[in-house]
């Protein structure tokens, strides 16, 4: 069968992979994601990006032979579009709205159960970002026709077909709510229902390529494209599709995104940051998340290529007490009013090798912080980039010691789960996964220190039984 090509628009780096039907990555292209500045705001230049995706369909589809093209994205980006193109730079979501949209935005957005999500940093909302549009260029607004997601504007461009989609919508977009499968009431309040095209599912083939494009890269005219889906969605299909149920997948990356069938719904508390998300099915999950991967490349600072975590240094530092107390960066859902207050307690690190312990040690915690923030999380999956260092997922089952823990060494989750979709119809059985045990570890003093971690965080006491 024919190669999956998967574009991956994440909020640093851009990749285009080939994906083999049963998941397999089989050749990755990577670029960065470029901002640019204003005016009218921090924008992301699509432009660029699109010759890039272009040019790198072309040299995959050489080596490839192409048969499907889809894309996944984070939940925090969209485009407004007419029938030509953009009709506003697309913003970068770590942009700060202007204080009269985000009061405007507040009375108009709903709750909770509405929203799907607290009202989070910056620009992170698609919704808000639309209202930020609208009252900043009038006049562009009004001629939008549609309202785009990321994988949804790249399968838009690609085929020239609008489509909405259940992931995106439900991850923290506030413009439906999954919970309940209707628009959020800031929808209805600004006569957006418009701009909304119809929703398809995730794997749907919305159309073959576009003649100039296929002009453009050489790949066949037959070459389908899919829907797209949100990258974290897209990860936790694949373990769907591997056939398991009742699991919580923590995908770790830029955020730290934790996502379950297993935990309870009615138990979403939005002052802990948690979220309601959606599977490509339409069905809700919970989630919560932090900017796990920002707060490490903070506190680790500049690394060695190929660095791994020493545990002999991580049980140094929980002897000596040494903290790395969130937040250093912008986002503090998990943690309310911590952002940017980030401090380093007890004996500082001494050298990079101790940063990048201390780091691992920390992002451990806040990835523990999720799970008992979840309840009921089921088998514990953990993947993405902080899995190759084995530290990692053996920290956080030594934090967990009674909730089943696994890893994925895979490094491309989310381009696996995208791939995977294109079979979603013709699947007969389960898509292979591979998955292992973290190793034992035995840290006298840990339980201390995380409740030491917790107390200087404000974050709730440990569970007894977690």
């Amino acid at each position: 069968m024919s190669a999956v090509a998967v574009l991956d628009v994440g909020k640093t780096n851009v990749k285009l992979s080939a994906v083999d039907p049963e998941g397999r990555v089989l050749e990755t292209l990577v670029t960065p994601n470029p901002v640019r500045p204003p005016p009218p705001w921090r924008h992301h230049d699509l432009a660029a990006v699109e010759d890039w995706a272009l040019d790198a369909l072309a040299s995959l589809g050489r080596r490839h032979a192409t048969g499907a093209i889809v894309a996944c994205g984070h939940g925090s980006g969209g485009v407004l579009v007419d029938a030509h193109g953009p009709v506003a730079p697309m913003i970068d979501y770590e942009d700060t709205p202007p204080a009269a949209v985000t009061a405007r935005y507040r009375a108009l957005a709903g709750d909770f159960r509405a929203r799907g999500s607290p009202v989070m940093m910056g620009a992170s909302h698609l919704a808000r970002q639309m209202l930020w549009v609208e009252m900043a260029l009038p006049e562009a607004f009004a001629r939008a026709q549609h309202v785009l997601g990321l994988p949804q504007y790249w399968a838009w461009r690609f085929c020239g077909v609008a489509a909405s989609e259940a992931t995106i919508l439900g991850a923290q977009s506030h413009l439906w709510s999954a919970r309940d499968d209707r628009a959020g009431p800031i929808v209805g309040a600004r006569g957006w229902q418009r701009l909304i095209p119809p929703r398809r599912p995730a794997w749907a083939t919305l159309g073959p390529l576009r003649e100039d494009l296929v002009r453009r890269t050489g790949l066949s005219p037959a070459t389908r494209v899919l829907c797209g889906a949100h990258d974290s969605s897209a990860n936790f299909y694949r373990y769907q599709a591997a056939g398991l149920s009742g699991f919580t997948v923590i995908s770790t990356g830029t955020w730290i995104v934790a996502l379950s069938d297993a935990a309870d719904l009615d138990a979403l508390d939005e002052a802990r940051g948690m979220t309601c998300n959606a599977d490509p099915s339409g069905h809700p999950l919970a989630g919560v998340l932090t900017m796990g991967g920002r707060e490490f490349a903070i506190i680790a600072g500049a690394q060695p290529p190929g660095a791994r975590t020493d545990a002999a240094l991580v049980a140094a530092l929980v002897r000596r007490g040494t903290l790395a107390v969130p937040f250093f960066a912008g986002d503090d859902g998990l943690l309310p009013g911590r952002a940017g207050r980030g401090a380093i307690e007890g004996p500082p690190p001494a050298d990079a090798a101790e940063r990048r312990a201390l780091a691992t040690l920390t992002v451990a915690l806040l990835t523990d912080l999720l799970l008992e923030a979840l309840g009921r999380t089921g088998t514990v999956v953990l993947d993405g980039s902080f899995v190759a260092d084995p530290l990692y997922p053996a920290l956080v089952a030594a934090l967990r010691p009674g909730t089943p823990c696994l890893f994925n060494l895979h490094a491309y989750g989310v381009a696996a789960g995208a791939a995977l979709l294109a079979a979603h119809e013709a699947r007969r059985g389960p898509a292979p996964l591979s998955l292992d045990a973290p190793a034992a570890l035995d840290f006298p003093g840990l339980a201390d220190y995380r409740a030491l971690w917790r107390r200087h965080t404000g974050a709730p006491p440990p569970l007894e039984h977690a």
